[in-house]
């Protein structure tokens, strides 16, 4: 994490989240946790959030967890139900 931790910023941890994922699909939830500037408890209920709505799927390798990101799942405020997640993604890449 940087010296500067904003007070508030564009983007949910949700999103920081996928970032971090899609960068790194076997992120640790630790290293998740460092990165975006959260507990790692709070990473655990994102990824249990993500997973339940279907952007993201689980997958065991070893002894790490595999992400995998359906990019076409709608975002979902009212706002910017009309965008998918690899819109947002797109942004990063």
């Amino acid at each position: 994490m940087t010296e500067f931790a904003p007070k508030w910023t564009f983007l949910t941890n949700h999103s920081h989240v996928l970032v971090c994922l899609q960068k790194d699909p076997f992120m640790r939830a630790r290293d998740i946790a460092e990165m975006v500037g959260i507990t790692e408890r709070s990473v655990q209920r994102i990824l249990t959030e993500l997973t339940e709505y279907g952007v993201l799927t689980r997958e065991k390798e070893g002894r790490r967890n595999r992400y995998s990101v359906d990019f076409s799942k709608p975002l979902r405020h009212p706002l910017e139900d009309h965008r998918a997640v690899a819109d947002l993604l797109a942004l990063f890449a």
